[in-house]
């Protein structure tokens, strides 16, 4: 699982990063818990959120397909693929004014990582 563990240990930082900036927020807002009004926090919020629900999915998938003995190159693209999807996401959707075209692209790609990799592993379950 060398490769997944290569995109796993890259998409990493940018989970942190990620929450780090919902701390940020949180302390100078004064919020606990929830977003308490504030629409930086609730963007913020929802950043980090978007990305803890899809990569660990993408990840597994990524995995299952490696175990399954998939091209080393093409799972490099996947995981290439994601980590410039959730970059792209995370920074369009970041911004004070969304830039929409960069979180579509980001959703795009982590659609399409998921979708593939799914592919791969029905692939690789019912036909090798």
């Amino acid at each position: 699982m060398r490769i997944t563990a290569l995109y796993a240990a890259l998409l990493a930082p940018l989970f942190i990063v990620l929450a780090v900036r919902v701390i940020a927020v949180r302390r100078r807002a004064r919020v606990a818990v929830g977003d308490g009004g504030d629409a930086a926090l609730q963007r913020r919020m929802r950043v980090q959120a978007n990305f803890a629900e899809y990569v660990p999915f993408a990840l597994l998938l990524l995995a299952l397909a490696e175990g399954l003995g998939h091209a080393p190159w093409l799972l490099h693209v996947l995981g290439a693929t994601l980590l410039a999807g959730r970059l792209s996401h995370a920074w369009g959707m970041s911004q004070a004014r969304e830039v929409f075209g960069f979180r579509v692209a980001g959703m795009t790609a982590t659609f399409g990582v998921i979708a593939v990799t799914a592919l791969l592993c029905l692939w690789g379950a019912l036909l090798r």
